[in-house]
């Protein structure tokens, strides 16, 4: 398998560059997870990288290759963003002055 030297941004692995394996596409995979072993021998800590360009190559404007940004807050979500699919709509609270529709007001008689 062929791998590629990746630099770190951020987090714990601030600066440092760790060989990464590539993919069939010959690229590294967008999310990198490190388990951190915890020192009293809970649970291991997860630390979790995501993958962006390093930046553009000058005149020609290709990629430059990747690096990895830390992401405290977790992987970003795995749904897929459809172009015809909206965010759901947060339900919003009646107003209690609004005059339902289709009643007449009481002041109109």
């Amino acid at each position: 398998m062929k791998s590629e030297d990746t630099p770190f941004e951020g987090g714990p692995m601030d600066g440092r560059v760790l060989p990464v394996l590539l993919g069939i596409t010959g690229h590294p995979p967008k999310i990198y997870r490190i388990p951190v072993p915890a020192p009293d021998g809970g649970p291991p800590t997860v630390l979790v990288y995501v993958r962006t360009p390093r930046g553009s190559g000058g005149r020609t404007g290709l990629s430059r290759g990747w690096k990895y940004v830390y992401a405290p807050e977790g992987a970003p979500s795995r749904r897929p963003r459809w172009p015809w699919s909206r965010p759901p709509a947060a339900p919003q609270a009646p107003d209690p002055d609004a005059t339902p529709k289709g009643k007449p007001d009481d002041a109109d008689g």
